[in-house]
C-alpha cells in the first residue's frame, strides 16, 4: 500500500479538482471531516419534539409539537450552506402555527430584513438552507402530506347482480346490490370509525291498477349518514335526516332486494300488486302500496313504504310509512275525489300523491329523493347534482277516454296512462319507483325494482 502525505491537493489549472477515476470509491480517513464539499440536503434529525421556543442548528431537522399552543423556532446565524428543517410533528399546525424567525436582520426567501413566517398547514415539513445575504434562508423543500395511517375493514359481496366499485369521490368503496346475495367482512378495522358503514335500503315499488287506476307507490328508502364518515367531496345534502350508521363485525350479512309489483289489467277492477321488502343489517324497506282500482272506495290505494293513489272517485288513499320508522320512508298516495275522474297520483319517498285533478287527468305522483353520487355511486336517476330514488307513479286518465296520465315522481316513478287505453308506464328498475295507472280501459303498470347501497371506507 502506497501512502502519500500532503498537506493541500489543489487542481493544476482551472477550479476542478479530480480524485480517481469513474467507479473509484474514494474514502476519507476515520474522523476525518469535510469542508467546501456543499452540503447534499440532509439533515441528522432529533427525534424527541420541541413543544416551546428554541434556537436552531445549522445540519438539524426537528419534530415540532405545537399540540399544546403555538411556539417559535429561531434560525441561526446563517453562512453560505447552513441548512435546517422543520417538520409537524402530530399534524397541528394549522390549528397552533409555528413562527419561523431569523436571526437578526437575515431574510426569509428574499422577504423583509427580519421578517418572520409561519408555518400553519397541517402536516407541512419544511427545509430551509442559508444562500447569502440578498435571499438568507431558501425553502428548498415544502411538505403537506397529513394523511394518517389507518385500517379499514376488508369486504366482499356474493350474488350474480352485485358488485363493489369504488365511490366517485373520497377513499371509499361501494357494495352495490341489486339481486340477493350477501355482504361479508372477512376482517375488521384496527381503527374503530372505519368498522361504521353507511346504507342505503330501497324496497320495490308497487304496481298500479288499469282502468282509471290509482299510481303505484314507490318502495320505502332508508339510510344512514355517519358524522365520523363525512362526505369527502360535497357538503352533505340529503332528502332528510338519515339514521345512525351500522358497526359491522366479521361476518355474512344477508342483503335482501325487493322486486316490484306488477299490474292490473283493465278494464276491470283488479288492482296490480304491492312491490317487496328490501333488507339488509336487520332492517327493512316497505315495499311500495299498489294503486287503487276503478270504484276506489271499495278498493283504495294500498299502504306501504309510500301509499298507492285512490281509483276513480277513491278518496281512501293508501298510507306510507306503513310500517312506521324514523326517519320516515315514504308518503301517502293521492286521492281521487270525482267519479268520473282519474287515479291519483302514487306516494313517493318525499312528498304525498297529488289528487287526480276532475273528471279526465290522473293525479300527479310524489317525488323521491336526491343523493349525492359519494352515497348512489352511479344508480338511480340523475337530475343536477344527485341520484334519486323512490319516485310514485302518476295516476291514469278517467272518463272519458281523453287527456294525459298524471306525472311520474322523480326518481324512478312511471307515467299514468293516457286516454284510448293507454298503459300505465313502468317503474324503472332499481330505483324503487312505483308504476303509473292504467287509462280507461288500460292496463296498470309494473312498479321498479329496489336496490341495497353499502359504503364503507376502503
Amino acid at each position: 500500500m502506497s501512502k502519500i502525505e500532503v498537506n493541500t491537493v489543489a487542481p493544476q489549472c482551472g477550479t476542478t479538482l479530480t480524485l480517481g477515476e469513474s467507479g473509484d470509491t474514494v474514502t476519507l480517513g476515520t474522523g476525518a471531516s469535510q469542508s467546501g464539499f456543499g452540503r447534499t440536503g440532509t439533515v441528522d434529525w432529533e427525534t424527541t419534539p420541541k413543544t416551546a421556543t428554541f434556537t436552531a442548528v445549522s445540519g438539524k431537522g426537528y419534530f415540532c409539537n405545537t399540540t399544546a399552543g403555538a411556539f417559535e423556532l429561531d434560525l441561526p446565524a446563517g453562512t453560505a450552506g447552513d441548512i435546517v428543517s422543520i417538520q409537524d410533528y402530530n399534524n397541528t399546525f394549522d390549528s397552533n402555527g409555528l413562527t419561523v424567525d431569523p436571526n437578526g436582520s437575515e431574510k426569509i426567501n428574499g422577504g423583509t430584513a427580519g421578517d418572520s413566517v409561519v408555518l400553519s398547514t397541517e402536516g407541512q415539513g419544511v427545509t430551509f438552507v442559508y444562500i447569502d445575504s440578498t435571499v438568507g434562508w431558501r425553502s428548498v423543500q415544502d411538505n403537506t402530506y397529513a394523511t394518517a395511517g389507518e385500517s379499514v375493514i376488508c369486504a366482499s359481496v356474493s350474488g350474480s347482480c352485485n358488485t363493489i366499485a369504488t365511490a366517485p369521490c373520497g377513499n371509499y368503496s361501494l357494495a352495490i346490490f341489486k339481486g340477493p346475495g350477501n355482504f361479508t367482512v372477512n376482517s375488521v378495522a384496527t381503527t374503530t370509525a372505519n368498522n361504521d358503514v353507511d346504507y342505503l335500503i330501497v324496497a320495490g315499488g308497487a304496481g298500479s291498477a288499469g282502468d282509471n287506476g290509482g299510481g303505484g307507490g314507490a318502495g320505502g328508502v332508508r339510510f344512514s349518514v355517519d358524522e365520523t364518515i363525512t362526505m369527502p367531496c360535497s357538503a352533505p345534502a340529503f332528502p332528510r335526516a338519515g339514521a345512525s350508521s351500522v358497526t359491522v363485525t366479521a361476518q355474512a350479512y344477508p342483503i335482501v332486494v325487493g322486486g316490484g309489483g306488477t299490474g292490473g289489467p283493465g278494464p276491470g277492477s283488479a288492482k296490480g300488486t304491492d312491490g317487496s321488502v328490501s333488507s339488509a343489517f336487520g332492517l327493512s324497506s316497505a315495499g311500495g302500496g299498489s294503486g287503487g282500482s276503478d270504484g276506489g272506495p271499495v278498493n283504495p290505494g294500498n299502504p306501504g313504504g309510500s301509499g298507492g293513489g285512490s281509483g276513480q272517485g277513491g278518496t281512501s288513499v293508501g298510507s306510507g310509512n306503513t310500517p312506521p320508522v324514523s326517519p320516515s320512508q315514504g308518503s301517502n298516495g293521492g286521492s281521487s275525489p270525482s267519479n268520473p275522474g282519474g287515479g291519483g297520483g302514487g306516494g313517493g319517498f318525499m312528498a304525498v300523491g297529488s289528487p287526480s285533478g276532475g273528471s279526465v287527468p290522473g293525479g300527479d305522483a310524489g317525488a323521491g329523493g336526491g343523493f349525492p353520487d359519494e352515497l348512489a355511486g352511479a344508480n338511480g336517476v340523475t337530475s343536477g347534482s344527485f341520484k334519486y330514488f323512490g319516485g310514485g307513479g302518476g295516476g291514469g286518465v278517467g272518463q272519458p277516454n281523453s287527456g294525459c296520465g298524471g306525472a311520474a315522481g322523480l326518481g324512478g316513478g312511471g307515467a299514468g296512462g293516457p286516454g284510448g287505453s293507454g298503459v300505465g308506464s313502468n317503474g324503472t328498475a332499481n330505483t324503487g319507483g312505483g308504476a303509473g295507472g292504467g287509462g280507461q280501459g288500460g292496463n296498470g303498470g309494473a312498479g321498479g325494482s329496489g336496490i341495497v347501497i353499502i359504503r364503507y371506507k376502503k
